[in-house]
């Protein structure tokens, strides 16, 4: 930390899918370079961008030379057949920069995906004084598998670059809701956090029609709401590539209400951060916390009326906070007494505000009789100096609507909102959290892994097996063709018969070769995970690790303490 510059005391860091696929996606060009125009006029003015679905150099260069004032550095990352589509930019040099390709990374029969052609992975840049890592992950269910092992692998990365003491940054569009299974293995394996969730804990699990969420009961949120509170990046009712396609040909004359029902919007985009101290130091009494996250991106193109990307960007800033409340006692801010603070707030049918006698002498009083002063105002009027200070109290994205478009209700429970935000944005607690050991995947979670690794590779040898027969059978054929050849008159049918046969075992072969080469390969790669998942439910059970060995023609599992 000794080589921190003295003036960074905050860090703000923007994540944004582009959606610049050449040739497929809508007016890219213009969109992309309104992008760089955006990017260069965000307030606060971003440090660390990262950017996915940027597929050509021209796009990337249009959003170069729009930030080349703020964001000076920047690199643009080459990755399989096609490019990743992966660029950052930076206010500081990049010292090092690495294209991680993952062991599993899509098949290269399902070209409309692109994963396998693009060379899916994560691009690694490190920055003084920074680490970030950025990641941009794609998928449906019968990708499930490979979703969960790029999750492994990415939480291999992050934790060895945070064991070193360096502040590190996952984000990118990763493609599943939160709490999903691997946004659960990044978090639970890494020490990061998602630094939406740290300000917003009780917001959404997905879409309002996703299963986790509507098995929370919760009502349809608004489409306001959903940008505000649960962090909706992507299919919200404000972006006009979401509209019926006869909206989309007039995008500027569509206006979205706030109260607009917004059943789809979803948190696709994510930016996980660590505190940046080594695993080493268990009581640091520093660390990077979250002070602000937020939806942006959310304005349209100047002259086209439309959104600039079918996603939204995630945006936040991270504070390097100096613990002023360490010693050897308990903390008056950790987040269990600090909980207790914010629910003795309820005991009160009163509005309540903070009053401080010293910095360990914290206490609620109920506010002025009839104030119905907004949380907003509250903030720079009723809470003392002292909170301030202390962390207990700051500036969350439901006290700005600068980033929106539209207006908002500021009208709250401030019994509520004093609570929410009590328990996540005490910077004091932050680093107390940030401080304890990464908690495990239960044992249960790790069979589930193990349960979708098995089914994809039954899956796999199903298809291995099919394509083999398809590469035979077409040898077949082709064999048989040669011989009607030799027999049949010099005419139309001997043309036919080299024609039909020559296609088929063009054919047969591509088959041929995937099972061969590609199946081969990344059967082996999911054995290689699926022993990673086995070796890790052993430790979280207590066994101390896995080995496998072959007895008899089956395979066994065999346990063993370290």
């Amino acid at each position: 930390m000794d080589s921190l510059p003295s003036e960074l005391t905050e860090l703000n860091i923007i994540t944004l899918n582009c959606w610049g696929l050449l040739y497929l996606s809508k007016d890219r060009a213009s969109r992309l370079a309104a992008i760089g125009q955006a990017l260069a006029a965000s307030d606060p003015t971003p440090h660390i961008v990262g950017l996915q679905e940027c597929w050509t150099q021209e796009d990337y260069q249009a959003i170069r030379c729009a930030t080349r004032f703020i964001l000076p550095y920047g690199k643009f990352y080459h990755s399989g057949a096609f490019g990743g589509g992966l660029a950052i930019l930076s206010r500081w040099p990049i010292e090092e920069s690495s294209m991680v390709r993952y062991p599993l990374n899509g098949r290269p029969t399902a070209f409309f995906r692109g994963d396998w052609f693009a060379g899916k992975g994560v691009a690694c840049a490190r920055i003084r004084p920074i680490l970030p890592m950025r990641i941009t992950k794609r998928g449906v269910d019968t990708y499930t598998a490979h979703r969960l092992s790029q999750a492994w692998e990415l939480a291999k990365l992050v934790r060895g670059a945070a064991a070193k003491g360096h502040l590190v940054v996952a984000l990118g569009d990763f493609n599943d809701v939160p709490l999903s299974l691997p946004h659960r293995i990044l978090t639970s394996h890494a020490p990061v956090r998602d630094v939406w969730r740290v300000l917003h804990p009780d917001s959404s699990l997905g879409s309002a029609e996703h299963d986790a969420e509507r098995a929370r009961r919760r009502p349809i949120p608004t489409a306001e709401f959903n940008v505000r509170e649960n962090g909706a990046t992507s299919n919200t009712a404000y972006n006009s590539w979401r509209w019926p396609k006869q909206q989309q040909r007039r995008p500027a004359d569509v206006i979205v209400a706030p109260d607009t029902s917004d059943p789809r919007g979803q948190r696709l985009d994510y930016i996980f951060a660590s505190s940046g101290a080594s695993e080493s130091d268990s009581n640091p009494g520093w660390g990077w916390v979250v002070k602000d996250a937020r939806v942006g991106m959310l304005q349209r193109h100047p002259e086209l009326g439309c959104s600039l990307s079918d996603h939204f960007s995630v945006e936040a800033t991270l504070v390097l906070h100096h613990s002023s409340l360490q010693s050897p006692g308990s903390n008056p801010l950790s987040l269990e007494n600090t909980a207790a603070l914010a629910e003795s707030s309820t005991n009160n049918d009163n509005d309540k505000s903070f009053t401080a006698q010293s910095s360990n002498d914290y206490h609620l009083k109920p506010a002025d009789a009839g104030d119905a002063t907004s949380m907003a105002d509250t903030r720079a009027t009723e809470i003392p100096e002292a909170f301030l200070t202390a962390g207990i109290y700051l500036q969350t994205p439901t006290a700005s609507d600068s980033h929106l478009p539209l207006r908002h209700n500021k009208q709250k429970s401030t019994t509520t909102t004093l609570r929410n935000h009590l328990l996540a944005t005490s910077y004091e607690a932050q680093l107390q959290d940030a401080a304890q050991p990464v908690a495990r995947l239960p044992p249960s979670t790790y069979d589930e892994i193990l349960a979708v690794v098995q089914t994809y590779m039954v899956r796999e040898r199903s298809q291995r097996r099919w394509r083999s027969h398809h590469f035979f059978a077409w040898v077949g054929v082709t064999l048989a063709c040669y011989v009607g050849v030799w027999f049949s008159p010099h005419n139309y049918v001997a043309f036919v018969l080299m024609l039909l046969s020559s296609l088929g075992l063009v054919a047969g072969t591509i088959d041929g070769l995937i099972a061969l080469l590609f199946v081969g390969s990344e059967m082996r790669a999911l054995k290689e995970f699926e022993w990673e998942i086995m070796n890790a439910k052993a430790h979280a059970s207590g066994a101390g690790g896995a080995g496998f060995m072959k007895k008899e023609g089956r395979e066994e599992k065999s346990w063993s303490r370290a």
